[in-house]
């Protein structure tokens, strides 16, 4: 197993998160962060909001990695990095 789930509190935008865990014995810091893209534009068919979200990601800090995509609303989409 490598990956644990742990639930955290409903979050703003452009938040961090720091969780200390210990493997082995060997405390270890894990970072987060959580970022809302919001569409341009309420309406936007769904092609440009996949265009948007494609050009964030590859153009987001290459020192974090994309780890998870939250379910979109009408108005924005979260997402998840984690610092490599």
């Amino acid at each position: 197993m490598r990956e644990i789930s742990i639930s955290i509190p409903t979050l703003d935008s452009e938040q961090n998160i720091e969780i200390d865990v210990r493997i082995n014995g060997k405390k270890r810091t894990i970072k987060y962060r959580v970022e809302i893209i919001d569409w341009e534009g309420n309406n936007s068919p769904p092609e440009e909001k996949i265009t948007v979200l494609k050009h964030v990601i590859s153009e987001y800090d290459k020192n974090w990695e994309l780890i998870q995509i939250g379910a979109p609303t009408d108005d924005n989409i979260p997402l998840m990095f984690r610092k490599k």
